[in-house]
């Protein structure tokens, strides 16, 4: 096949049909000879409409659409492998600019097949182009809304919602990208209803850039500034009527003397053009998106501009979310803070110190009790799950646990009773309607309690879970100690809780967790633990903490053990005589006087003695053994062999006794019974300044 000649073969009605199909198809059609030069091409497609035929005919495929195609050469040597080959290429999709609008992107669907004569001479390759422009533009937006379903909403955090917008985002459809969040939102406040306000403070919440310079590309305010949008603007135009605006950058901006910062910072970016659209949901403004092209040619259209609408609600039903969660764990937080302790309780032999770890989440709790006999209960736990009713769950066991510690239950079955209650409450949970969110939330809950001694230097250990105890005595050879646990809190296991009780000398530090933590290998090798702050060994025990246990909710309680001053306890052994009250007033009297104690709480003291030994040899079993201790509280203590509960009484006018344990209960601010392997023991608590 010649140049110029091609349809010197063909007469008639074909020569008729093959000028209507080069001159009228819609269809761009080229016919190249071997050498790849053009030999004939369609004029009629709106691609060709300005091309003489004279400046294209006899050249070659690559010069003619150097400067059109995006990749003339790539475009040539797939024709070239045609040719060679015979096999055709069907499909294939090439860019190319318009010559009259270079700044516009086209699409193109070229098929190409070898052309052969009846006896297999190759005489040149066929071209079949079709323009595909508004399907690929069709298809590359429907891949951007694909991408922003898929890659925002995945963490309940509005920064980072906001950042992974524009992530997303830049380079695969903007050059620049900021968003804008209504700085209450951020907080989790309830947003405004549209329109919004003037003067309501924004914060710059994400910004990305595909420049060289990235993160220090051209910004008009900082990541993180927080202020109102100047208006009038397009900015202020879109959250005032919620629709999307597309801005032609070039040339004079009418609205630079309401914004001079920003426009300068799109001068200095070489932006051309900027689509900028609201955030919003149910009628509220959340906040305000704004892309600019720098470095893509291709301006944006109004196709673009209904595209950035769906990223945008998208984005801002995400962002609400984020809110919710946002305020929902304020709120959660804010229970928790309030349902724990303000500071651990430090007492005469006991000094304390918390950790929660992660310290913004909410399940986990700490506590320290002060209990009779100057014993100190230290309670750590955690309740799965997170919001608002975890943290009533967290305050609902703390108050539980507080409530069983004031009948004086040993550690063990004051765990048991915990695990039933527990129980009752995930029952209710179970019970409420499966439509009800707290339904799905099934309840159980870690726990340690450990009750110290300072008088028989021992610490009391029961778990619920999987609890980590170390011990570093005085000589500093720290060891972790392996405390007996049962079931978590709540489960359906009904493992018996039995406790263990270890021996732990003064000035010794005790570290209690719901989970294995490093305080072994931190503290262990921590210098002079015994003289530092209790507050930078927590610190030490943080610091150590690996980046994944971090975010898994843990309580700490540190504890450093003191000496009970010897002086400060009196003990007497008692015969189980008719005149034992009278000796144990005597003991009580001289004792009391030695420690300087207000006579009214003296006398006091004698008569509760005088009681409470009475009753002992009367109802109790021998031997018996009264105790004073001088603390904050004036403690009174009497043991006995026998397990016979007493019973406080309302006697009658007639009656002759049954007024003991009311007399008792009437002159003291507390009092009790606790029980051991040996009996049961007798206390009544004081205050050291008299009552009026």
């Amino acid at each position: 096949m010649g140049r110029g000649d091609s349809t010197s073969a063909v007469d008639g009605p074909e020569a008729a049909l093959l000028e209507a199909l080069f001159g009228q198809s819609p269809v761009g059609l080229h016919v190249l000879d071997t050498d790849l030069r053009i030999v004939r091409i369609n004029a009629a497609t709106p691609a060709m409409r300005h091309v003489r035929m004279q400046d294209v005919v006899g050249r070659r495929f690559e010069e003619v659409y150097l400067p059109l195609l995006q990749d003339a050469a790539a475009a040539a040597s797939l024709v070239r492998g045609v040719l060679d080959s015979g096999h055709p290429v069907v499909g294939h999709v090439v860019q190319a600019h318009p010559a009259t609008d270079p700044g516009r992107r086209n699409f193109y669907e070229i098929s190409a097949f070898r052309l052969q004569a009846p006896l297999g001479q190759v005489l040149g390759v066929a071209l079949i182009a079709v323009d595909v422009s508004e399907r690929e533009r069709g298809r590359a937006r429907t891949a951007v809304l694909d991408a922003v379903r898929r890659e925002v909403g995945r963490s309940l955090d509005v920064v980072a919602t906001c950042q992974e917008l524009v992530d997303t985002l830049v380079p695969a459809f903007a050059d620049v990208a900021v968003v804008e969040v209504v700085d209450a939102v951020v907080r989790g406040e309830e947003p405004r209803p549209s329109p919004l306000a003037p003067g309501v403070p924004l914060r710059r919440a994400a910004f990305r850039s595909s420049g060289d310079a990235g993160a220090h590309e051209p910004q008009a305010h900082l990541l993180g500034d927080v202020r109102s949008l100047p208006a009038p603007t397009p900015y202020t135009q879109a959250l005032a009527d919620l629709r999307p605006r597309v801005v032609a950058l070039d040339g004079d901006l009418p609205w630079v003397g309401a914004d001079p910062d920003r426009t300068e910072a799109i001068r200095r970016s070489g932006a051309h053009t900027l689509i900028t659209a609201p955030l919003a949901v149910r009628g509220t403004v959340l906040g305000l998106i704004s892309l600019y092209r720098t470095r893509q040619p291709v301006r944006y259209d109004a196709p673009d501009a209904d595209l950035v609408l769906q990223l945008a609600d998208h984005t801002a039903l995400c962002i609400d979310n984020a809110r919710r969660y946002t305020r929902e764990h304020a709120i959660a937080a804010t229970v928790q803070r309030h349902l724990l302790p303000r500071r651990p309780l430090s007492r005469t032999a006991l000094e304390t110190e918390h950790l929660l770890v992660p310290a913004e989440g909410v399940g986990q709790w700490y506590d320290t009790i002060a209990l009779s006999g100057a014993r100190t209960a230290l309670v750590v736990g955690t309740v799965a799950g997170s919001g608002i009713h975890t943290a009533t769950a967290m305050g609902q066991l703390r108050t539980a646990i507080r409530s069983l510690t004031a009948f004086d239950l040993p550690p063990d079955e004051l765990l048991a009773r915990l695990h039933g209650t527990v129980a009752s409450l995930a029952a209710e949970r179970a019970g409420l309607p499966p439509s009800d969110p707290l339904h799905q939330q099934v309840l159980t809950a870690t726990c340690a309690y450990a009750v110290h001694d300072p008088l028989n230097r021992t610490l009391t250990v029961v778990g619920a879970g999987s609890p980590a105890l170390t011990l570093i005595p005085p000589d500093g050879r720290a060891r972790a100690l392996q405390p007996t646990s049962g079931s978590p809190l709540g489960g359906p296991e009904r493992t018996p809780f039995a406790a263990s009780t270890f021996d732990v000398p003064d000035e010794s530090l005790v570290v209690l967790s719901t989970l294995p933590v490093p305080a072994l290998d931190v503290l262990g090798r921590s210098p002079n633990t015994d003289g530092r702050p209790l507050a930078d060994l927590r610190d030490d025990v943080l610091y150590a903490l690996p980046p994944e246990s971090r975010t898994t909710p843990a309580a700490i309680l540190l504890a450093r053990t003191r000496a009970f001053p010897a002086e400060n306890v009196a003990t007497w052994q008692l015969q189980a005589a008719p005149t034992a009250a009278a000796t144990a007033r005597h003991h009580v009297r001289r004792q009391l006087t030695a420690w300087n104690v207000p006579e009214q709480t003296a006398l006091n003291t004698e008569l509760i003695v005088s009681e409470l030994v009475t009753n002992a040899v009367r109802y109790g079993k021998p031997p018996l053994e009264l105790r004073l201790l001088h603390d904050r509280t004036l403690a009174c203590e009497l043991r006995d062999a026998g397990v016979a509960a007493p019973h406080l009484r309302h006697a009658g006018p007639a009656d002759e006794g049954g007024r003991g344990l009311f007399i008792v209960g009437e002159l003291a601010d507390d009092w009790g019974v606790r029980y051991d392997d040996h009996g049961k023991t007798i206390w009544t608590e004081q205050s050291l300044t008299p009552r009026r």
